[in-house]
């Protein structure tokens, strides 16, 4: 996500799958058909899935290890209903293998979120890793103490949509290293005026979405996906993709809107509704697209 010497822990790793129904309703399962849930995080949305109908197969797919295993466990009454296969999504190239639909739920999970070592909240005093596959190199840390001042600014702007972004960068190069993410949550906030640090919400907030995308390669990996993922589908099946910002989401429109081999089915995004909301308030950003395969016109 060299790999480091811990283990993969199933019972700790809990997320709450969000516009299940709707996902579920949208995607259309049909007896007998293979699915591919291309960030299977817990397993929740590919249990709905295999639920849905009968003999229903799906291949389940995560960059992060610790997901693998939860949803492993999760999914085990299916037995040989349910393949796994471990890496990120934009890396992936089925075998021959057409599917009846696709689903992705982008971004960080809520285990991802709430397991202090993995270093994505700034809740916890954790050291700054934010790797979502833990054998890759990069991590949150060595681009906030290594990356230059402008390289740092253009990302904070264009991933957090920060708009004190210089501002920020400076402050973090001139106080650098970090060793902490409650440490660059605090040096983020003492650099940034008064009103801005009791806002709605913390300063930090955006720096860390961003440094998390960039860590990850979200975007590109996502647009690699979204290329990749019309061709994977038969004739007549449906792709639904939730998403959970701004910049994934319009990437998810134009990809959907612009692709020769799909019609879009959700003119504006499907959101939570009030139910969902009260019962986890993070679902308030996601948003779901739904497109069809249709035949290509010669």
């Amino acid at each position: 996500m060299e790999i480091e010497a811990q283990s993969v822990t199933t019972a700790v790793f809990f997320h709450l799958s969000v516009l299940s129904q709707e996902l579920i309703t949208g995607l259309a399962v049909r007896p007998g058909g293979h699915y591919l849930d291309a960030t299977v995080g817990g397993g929740g949305h590919s249990q709905l899935i295999l639920a849905a109908a009968p003999d229903v197969r799906v291949t389940a797919i995560d960059r992060d290890a610790e997901a693998i295993a939860a949803a492993k466990t999760k999914l085990e009454p299916y037995g040989d209903r349910v393949q796994f296969w471990q890496g990120n999504f934009a890396d992936y190239q089925p075998q021959e293998i057409l599917f009846d639909g696709i689903i992705a739920d982008l971004g960080v999970s809520s285990a991802q979120f709430d397991i202090p070592e993995r270093g994505f909240s700034f809740r916890h005093t954790a050291s700054l890793d934010m790797r979502m596959d833990r054998s890759q190199s990069l991590t949150a840390a060595e681009a906030i103490n290594t990356w230059d001042e402008v390289q740092l600014a253009d990302i904070f702007y264009q991933y957090g949509e920060e708009r004190l972004s210089r501002r920020i960068a400076r402050a973090i190069v001139a106080r650098r290293p970090f060793q902490t993410t409650t440490q660059l949550a605090d040096a983020i906030a003492s650099c940034v005026p008064p009103k801005y640090r009791h806002g709605r919400i913390h300063p930090a907030t955006r720096v860390f979405q961003a440094l998390r995308i960039a860590v990850n390669q979200e975007i590109s990996g996502l647009a690699t996906f979204l290329n990749y993922a019309p061709h994977w589908l038969k004739l007549g099946a449906i792709i639904g993709i939730i998403s959970f910002h701004s910049l994934e989401d319009r990437l998810v429109k134009h990809s959907f809107r612009d692709s020769a081999l799909l019609r879009v089915l959700t003119k504006k995004p499907i959101t939570p509704q009030d139910v969902e909301l009260e019962e986890n308030p993070r679902s308030r950003s996601a948003k779901l697209r739904f497109a069809q395969r249709i035949e290509v016109a010669s």
